[in-house]
Formats: structure tokens, C-alpha cells, sequence
């Protein structure tokens, strides 16, 4: 009873600080900056009651509606928040009523469900009640980085989904907005350079494999930029790619810079880069032991790959390249 009460309080105070703002899961027709207006109320008035920093629950939220659209066993996002809690853990696994709002009975059940909104209805298609009830297990662990880290790992189960989280939450702290979707063409424009499609191409060194990338050919040490917003997530020798580099954006995309001549000053894994971040320089190494160089033209191997909460895939990177690349240019 006690812990219902506090919860009471919580929501109470929700409701003040909404405001009248309208929580309703119909579908709203608004723009990209809208949106992330919209999302941003909402994520920085839980964190007011719940002591959740924003970016985590901005992470988290991120992060479930990226493998949402990743995935065919999930229904995709319709409202603004992406965080998707299935019926059974919603009302309690015990409940016999898969639909119940009742706030009372679904705690009584050990449920999920959250009246965020104050409308006496605890709704996993609303997104302040979906946003307020994922706050509130957050903070059952406390409000710190390793017990939220905690929570995410009891909740997922899965040590890649919590890296996955806590690299958009540091990305979200480090930039301070939610819009990271700007993007670079990885070489320096003026430089001379030259790719096409190889993505799926027939590989032989190490064993048939398929080429998992575009290589962009230019000259030792032309700079090679960061694509995207992400976190440096791998840094140093492999075998095939040499030295190489990989970021991870706030997509779940990780991008893989390969066969670089050496790495930029200063770079180090858990560094949030921006677009543009010089992150090293292109080369020749790799197929090899550490040091191995000029088995080959030099060129940026440039591959991207997409986690879907149960694994990791490759998929091909031209066509991005093509609108970076045009992108990149209209800005300069």
C-alpha cells in the first residue's frame, strides 16, 4: 500500500507538470523537429518527478524504436514514444486480464503499468503511461549509471543492449539534442578520390567471404571522417581490416573504417565523435599480422552493419555513401 501511494505521488505531480499537455496514443502528423520537440517535453518532465536523466530515458527509448523497425516480430512505433512493453508484462504475468488499465490490480499483479497521464487508466498505448512505467522500474534500482546499467541488464538481459543504451545516453549528454541524424561523406571532398558499388563482391584472403563494404580509393593519409553522430566502440589491429576504426551511431549502425594508415591524435574508444571528426587517415594495412602495409592500393574499406537486439548484420553502404557524399556538398 505504501509503495502505491508513493506511486500516487509520482503520477500526481506528472500531471501537474504536464500541464494539459496531450497524451493521447492517436497518431499526430508532425515534422522530424516536432517530434523531437515533442519527445524531448516529454522525456525532460519524467526525469522532473523520477530523477531519470533525460538522456537515459531518451536512450532507451531510442534504442526500442530502432529494433522495432528492424524486425518483423515486432509491431512498429505509432506514437511518439518508440518503447514497446508486451501485454503480459504490462498487467503481470499472473493477471487473467491481458488488457486490464486498472492501475491497482496490474501492481497487485506485479505488473509494468503506469496512470502517468492522470486519467485514472493505466494504458501501454500511451506514451506518457509507457514512458512514466519504464521511469518507474528504472527507478526502483536508483537513478545513478550503474544501477541503471543494472536495470537495463535485468530488463534485456543482454550485455550488447545495455553498451547499445548507454552509448546513446552519452551521445544524447555529450551533444545535449535529440536530433543526430546529420551525416558526412568520409573523405574530405576536395581531395580526389574514387568508389562504386563492391558491397557483396567475392573475397579470397583468410577464406571465401564476401566484401562486406565500399572501398573508396585515394591517396596515404587523405583524412578519413566520421560519418555520423556515434561512439567510438572498437579501435586498433585487425587481420583483414588492418588498422581500423568502429563508431556506433544512435541507430544501432555500426561503421566500420578499415585499412587506414593511423589513427587521429587523441582518438580513443568511448569518445563521442560528431560528422566531419577526423578519426584517421587512409592506407594500405592489413592481411596480415600488426604493421602489415601495401598488399594492396591504398583506400577506406567502409562498411556498416545493423543491430537488431538479437544480432548483427551487414548491409550495403553505397547508396548512403551517394547521399552523403550530396549532402556533404550542398552544405560547402
Amino acid at each position: 500500500m505504501r509503495k502505491i501511494l508513493q506511486l500516487k505521488w509520482v503520477i500526481c505531480l506528472l500531471v501537474v507538470t504536464i500541464g494539459g499537455f496531450q497524451t493521447t496514443h492517436a497518431k499526430e502528423t508532425l515534422s522530424q523537429d516536432e517530434l523531437y520537440k515533442k519527445r524531448m517535453e516529454y522525456y525532460e518532465r519524467v526525469e522532473a518527478v523520477t530523477q531519470i536523466p533525460w538522456y537515459y530515458l531518451a536512450a532507451i527509448d531510442q534504442y526500442e524504436r530502432t529494433i522495432r523497425y528492424a524486425r518483423n516480430d515486432l509491431p512498429d512505433p505509432e506514437g511518439t514514444i518508440g518503447i514497446w512493453i508486451p501485454e503480459q508484462n504490462w498487467v503481470g504475468w499472473s493477471n487473467p486480464d491481458n488488457a486490464d488499465q486498472d492501475e491497482e490490480r496490474i501492481q497487485f499483479f506485479e505488473g509494468f503499468g503506469i496512470d502517468g497521464d492522470g486519467d485514472d487508466l493505466a494504458d501501454r498505448t500511451n506514451d506518457i503511461d509507457v514512458l512514466t512505467s519504464f521511469a518507474n522500474y528504472l527507478l526502483k534500482y536508483g537513478t545513478d549509471h550503474d544501477n541503471i546499467k543494472i536495470a537495463l541488464w535485468n530488463y534485456y538481459g543482454r550485455d550488447k543492449t545495455v553498451g547499445l543504451i548507454m552509448g546513446k545516453a552519452k551521445m544524447y549528454k555529450t551533444v545535449g539534442q535529440l536530433d543526430l541524424d546529420l551525416h558526412a561523406f568520409p573523405l574530405p571532398l576536395q581531395y580526389n578520390y574514387s568508389y562504386k558499388n563492391t558491397w557483396g563482391d567475392s573475397r579470397g584472403w583468410g577464406g571465401r567471404r564476401i566484401h562486406e563494404g565500399t572501398d573508396i580509393f585515394a591517396d596515404y593519409g587523405v583524412p578519413v571522417l566520421s560519418t555520423c553522430y556515434g561512439v567510438v566502440e572498437m579501435k586498433g589491429w585487425n587481420q583483414f581490416g588492418g588498422w581500423r576504426v568502429g563508431i556506433r551511431d544512435i541507430h544501432n549502425n555500426y561503421h566500420y573504417y578499415a585499412h587506414l594508415s593511423g589513427f587521429a591524435q587523441g582518438l580513443e574508444i568511448g569518445q563521442v565523435v560528431e560528422p566531419g571528426t577526423q578519426i584517421g587517415g587512409v592506407g594500405s594495412s592489413g592481411y596480415g599480422p600488426p604493421g602489415t602495409s601495401g598488399k594492396f592500393p591504398p583506400h577506406l574499406h567502409y562498411g556498416i552493419y545493423k543491430d537488431n537486439g538479437w544480432t548483427e548484420w551487414s548491409f550495403d553502404p553505397y547508396p548512403r555513401l551517394k547521399l552523403w557524399e550530396r549532402e556533404t556538398r550542398s552544405r560547402s
